[in-house]
C-alpha cells in the first residue's frame, strides 16, 4: 500500500521517508534480520525519486538501523540496547564547557527556519502536533575546530526572538536565560548513541563521511521541570569526552 509523502511539508522528502521507514522498523513491519524493500519498491511505495529514497536509507544506515550487504540488499539490524545514564544536576552549555577547558567557543549558523511539530517533538515540548517551532541549526567550534552540529527546536510562540538574534557564536543557554528568565537546569529524556556521519554532517564538521560519532537526543528543562527546548546533537567522537 502506497504511503503519501507531502511535497508541501516543511520537512524535506528524504526526512519524511526516513521517519516512515524508521517507524516500520520500530513497530516490527520489518523485523531484525529481514530485508527491506529495494530502492525501486520504496520509490513506488512513497511516490518519491530514487535519490530521495537512497538518502533516507543511507541516513538510517548511519544511525545503525540498517546495514547494506553488497549484492544482497539492505537489512534491518537488531534493536539497540538502551542504558539509563544519570547526569549530574549542573547542566553545562557548550560555551561553559569550552571555558572550563581553556578554549574559545565559537559557532556558525547554518540555517534557522519555522517547521511544524511532529508527534515526537510535540510530546517532548508539551505542545500540539502541527504547532510552529523554530529550528536553529549550527556548527559549534572550540578554538576554531568544529566539534558539534546541533539542531535545536523551540516553540515559536515563546521563542520567536531567535528568528532575529545573531546566533553565530552566541550561547543558546545564556540567550534563552537573558530573554526569558528561564535557565536550563536539567535534561530528561537524554539518550546518547554512536552513529556514523553521513555526507552532509561530515561536510559541516570537516570529518570523513562514515566516521563514528556521538548522537545525543536531549530535552532541556527549566528549574520547574518544564520543557525549554529539544536538541539533536552530532558530536565528533575524537574531539569530545563525556564525564558521566
Amino acid at each position: 500500500m502506497a504511503t503519501k509523502i507531502s511535497s508541501d511539508a516543511s520537512i524535506s522528502l528524504y526526512q519524511q521517508v526516513m521517519v516512515e521507514l524508521k517507524k516500520e522498523i520500530e513497530i516490527g513491519t520489518y523485523e531484525p534480520g529481514s530485508q527491506i524493500p529495494t530502492e525501486a519498491e520504496l520509490t513506488r511505495i512513497y511516490s518519491v525519486g530514487r535519490v530521495t529514497v537512497r538518502r533516507a536509507v543511507d541516513e538510517l544506515v548511519c544511525q545503525g538501523y540498517l546495514t547494506k550487504q553488497q549484492g544482497r540488499g539492505t537489512f534491518v539490524n537488531a534493536g539497540k540496547m538502551t542504558r539509563k545514564v544519570h547526569q549530574k544536576d549542573d547542566i553545562q552549555s557548550f560555551s561553559c564547557v569550552c571555558r572550563a577547558n581553556g578554549m574559545k567557543a565559537g559557532g556558525r549558523l547554518i540555517s534557522r527556519k519555522v517547521i511544524s511539530a511532529d508527534n515526537e517533538l510535540a510530546n517532548l515540548l508539551s505542545t500540539a502536533k502541527g504547532d510552529e517551532l523554530v529550528l536553529v541549526e549550527r556548527v559549534r567550534t572550540a578554538d576554531g575546530i568544529p566539534v558539534m552540529l546541533e539542531n535545536d527546536y523551540f516553540i515559536r510562540s515563546e521563542f520567536s526572538f531567535l528568528e532575529r538574534e545573531k546566533l553565530n557564536g552566541a550561547s543558546i543557554f545564556e540567550l534563552v536565560s537573558d530573554r526569558t528568565g528561564r535557565t536550563p537546569q536539567g535534561s530528561d529524556p537524554c539518550t546518547l548513541e554512536v552513529v556514523r556521519a553521513n555526507a552532509e554532517v561530515a561536510k559541516h564538521l570537516s570529518i570523513p563521511a562514515g566516521e563514528p560519532m556521538f548522537f545525543m537526543n536531549v530535552r532541556f528543562l527549566d528549574a520547574k521541570g518544564l520543557p525549554l527546548f529539544v536538541g539533536h546533537q552530532y558530536i565528533v567522537g575524537s574531539r569530545y569526552i563525556f564525564d558521566i
